[in-house]
């Protein structure tokens, strides 16, 4: 593809790296194929394809206008269409640089603006959050099914392990997590226990920093990584194995430190060492020898969710579904595996009626072989997908437990 990048953007600092992206593409539309929204609307502006044309009409010109906007808004960013692309375009970092310029260039209607700062304001801080969702639960008895639906039970927290073994890994506690589905991680400390690694948290690490960067809010974001690097690099140096993400959306964000803050000369070592250190929490089960855990009740028939941070980002498709099949537990069929929930980070909030309609979609798919259960690998995926289903969702850490 051809470019003739627009004057006033020459000094934007990810310029070059957006040229050469936008030169990569050979309009094939193999990520069309893929994609939830332009299979959803069938519109060329909201395919990959499309909103790269978007994206070079905008950095050509120098001018945005609110359609750009909507369809670049549309897309959830789940990267399938990298997974398919067969020239190697890194559309997910495309977007992110467009995304910053868009939001430079036009001003957003101040609904759209407040609602935005409310979620940077209060999602990313675990203790805004918590208390948010725990006055939620305690009037959800009151509220309409469709609010009640999307506030998650309470769940009573299960006893940690001692920190005794040898072996031993970080792990991110994460935002919403703990709050939300504290069992997660407890869960997650316990299986590895009984597999000889003691997990634990840095007190001071935090968000990511996926929800603000994400956003457009860079600064914020990195601010962000910079504290989780400050609080996890002490026990980097005191020689930590790994650090465990069980949140894939966190962990595709994490694996980038290194690439984000590749720029900042006090970081830069520290992020590309901490971006090799991160491991999602399949790929450490998947190194382990499972019949260390002797589980005894393999559980009901259950459908595997593949989080698109998993799957697309992380390239791991197929690691949850490889250990609960060594773990003995029956898997059921699903169909589309590649196609996103509808959750996509914040999506669910700032673009709710396609969100809906993606997880009708996803839940038909994942329950076409009468699954007695759903597991995924993503906090947001699971509570999404929780908001609506028929039959319970939990993390597949959760079948693992063997007590």
């Amino acid at each position: 593809m051809r470019t003739q990048i627009n004057v006033k953007y020459l000094d934007h600092p990810d310029i070059e790296e957006a040229d050469a992206i936008l030169r990569s593409c050979v309009h094939c539309g193999f990520c069309n194929a893929t994609c939830p929204t332009y299979q959803e609307l069938g519109d060329e502006r909201d395919g990959p394809r499309g909103r790269i044309y978007l994206m070079k009409q905008m950095l050509e010109t120098g001018d945005v206008s609110e359609k750009t906007q909507t369809h670049l808004d549309r897309c959830l960013t789940c990267r399938s269409c990298e997974t398919t692309c067969p020239s190697g375009v890194k559309y997910g970092r495309l977007a992110e640089i467009g995304r910053d310029i868009m939001e430079e260039q036009l001003e957003r209607p101040l609904q759209q603006k407040l609602l935005r700062w409310l979620i940077r304001k209060v999602l990313p801080y675990s203790r805004r959050f918590g208390f948010l969702l725990r006055l939620g639960q305690s009037v959800r008895p009151l509220l309409p099914s469709t609010l009640k639906s999307q506030v998650p039970l309470r769940q009573v927290k299960l006893a940690l392990p001692k920190q005794q073994q040898t072996r031993r890994m970080l792990v991110l506690a994460g935002c919403a997590q703990p709050s939300a589905t504290p069992n997660t991680n407890i869960v997650a400390a316990r299986v590895l226990d009984k597999l000889g690694i003691s997990l634990f948290t840095a007190p001071d690490a935090g968000c990511c920093g996926a929800v603000s960067y994400h956003m457009t809010a860079h600064e914020e974001g990195l601010g962000f990584m910079r504290r989780n690097i400050d609080a996890w690099w002490p026990y980097i140096e005191s020689g930590v194995e790994a650090i465990v993400i069980s949140a894939s959306g966190c962990g595709s964000m994490v694996k980038e430190y290194g690439e984000k803050l590749s720029h900042d000369q006090e970081y830069a070592t520290k992020a590309h060492r901490v971006s090799e250190l991160t491991k999602d929490l399949s790929e450490v089960l998947l190194k382990e020898d499972l019949s260390q855990l002797e589980l005894q009740d393999k559980g009901r028939k259950t459908a595997v969710h593949c989080p698109c941070s998993l799957q697309h980002a992380q390239q791991l498709g197929g690691h949850v579904e490889q250990i609960l099949q060594q773990a003995g537990i029956t898997l059921t069929r699903t169909k589309d595996k590649h196609i996103c929930c509808g959750s996509a980070g914040t999506y669910s909030i700032l673009q709710p009626e396609m969100s809906q309609k993606l997880l009708s979609n996803k839940l038909a798919d994942l329950t076409i072989d009468n699954p007695e259960q759903i597991v995924t690998a993503n906090i947001g995926c699971q509570l999404h997908l929780g908001s609506r289903s028929n039959i319970p969702v939990k993390h597949w850490i959760e079948l693992l437990d063997p007590s």
